[in-house]
């Protein structure tokens, strides 16, 4: 699929979702982190939470951890086809310092409706008590339950994640390549954090402009989750990674968050890597707008994206893999 942009002029919806976010959120922005408040509050407050989280009609269930699963959820449709329904491995943002599971259950729970499939979310440990690779630790465990326990087919395996789970979307997929594992069928990515060493021009450009975010907000939160970790390092910035022989790729971003620039870099790397990508960005949106589906245009129109982005993809690899008839 080709890089694609999208310019259309915001709605009225979106305008007012940017003010709302901006908010409550830029108060914090320029402020020290401290985990645990973010801990505290992320997801808040509870009434937009319950509108974010509109009845999806996908059943969750609670999965305690258990060999390399680390626990989380698992989200699923009723009455799938366990042998072609896609099967979605969801890494959660956050900054991997907060959020949970729970917190993006209507995000997760939108994607599953959509493509009829099921949701495996696992609860990965959060820094700064368990800097890198911990995380990222986590996320093979989980990959491998899948496959191993689950038996899950790779052709219909999708990894999705949003912020900083799309930077570990990316660091499992390299991690997965390099150990030799079979790789998912495609990567989805919602405004990913790709680079730890913050080198991205929208940082500054885009400081003022972001709904949610600052630049220093996003260098002061680098430094939980790395250590003392190269920030260029592949595993915590895939940005810098070697993407050749990466699955599909979907990147979604806006074009007024200080991420904007890790998402538009990593498309263009992992195209110039010979991998297939889809870039696709959206004016005057928050930064992971899709959790707002249920009053969003641009949250559905990305959804639908991504919906239509992951049957096409799950069904030519499925095809790819039977014999002939």
């Amino acid at each position: 699929m080709p890089i694609g942009q999208r310019f259309a002029s915001p709605s009225w919806q979106a305008r007012l979702v940017h003010l709302l976010v901006a908010a409550r959120m830029r108060p914090h922005a320029r402020r020290p982190i401290d985990p645990l408040w973010v801990r505290e509050h992320m997801g808040r407050p509870r009434s937009a939470r319950r509108l974010m989280a509109r009845s999806t009609g996908a059943t969750v269930q609670l999965r305690a951890a258990t060999g390399r699963w680390p626990g989380g959820e698992v989200l699923q449709w009723p009455g799938i086809d366990q042998t072609r329904a896609p099967v979605l491995l969801y890494l959660h943002g956050g900054g991997y310092i907060g959020c949970s599971p729970e917190t993006h259950r209507s995000l997760v729970g939108s994607l599953v409706r959509r493509v009829r499939g099921s949701a495996f979310v696992p609860r990965y440990r959060l820094a700064p008590e368990h800097p890198f690779p911990a995380a990222l630790d986590d996320a093979r465990g989980a990959y491998r339950y899948l496959l191993d326990e689950l038996q899950v087919d790779p052709a219909r395996l999708v990894l999705v994640g949003d912020s900083a789970g799309g930077g570990l979307v990316l660091a499992l997929a390299l991690a997965a390549r390099e150990a030799g594992w079979p790789l998912p069928a495609a990567l989805v990515t919602f405004s990913p954090w790709t680079d730890l060493a913050a080198t991205g021009p929208s940082l500054d450009e885009n400081s003022d402009r972001c709904a949610m975010f600052a630049g220093e907000t996003i260098r002061r939160a680098a430094r939980f989750y790395l250590g003392e970790t190269d920030p260029y390092a592949p595993l915590v910035s895939p940005l810098y990674g070697d993407l050749r022989g990466l699955p599909p790729l979907l990147v979604h971003a806006s074009t007024d968050e200080v991420l904007r620039d890790d998402a538009v870099r990593l498309a263009e790397r992992a195209r110039e890597a010979g991998v297939s990508v889809e870039l696709q960005l959206w004016r005057h949106v928050p930064h992971v707008w899709q959790f707002f589906a249920a009053v969003l245009p641009e949250a559905r129109q990305s959804l639908a994206a991504t919906r239509r982005f992951i049957l096409h993809q799950t069904s030519l690899t499925i095809a790819h893999r039977s014999p002939v008839t």
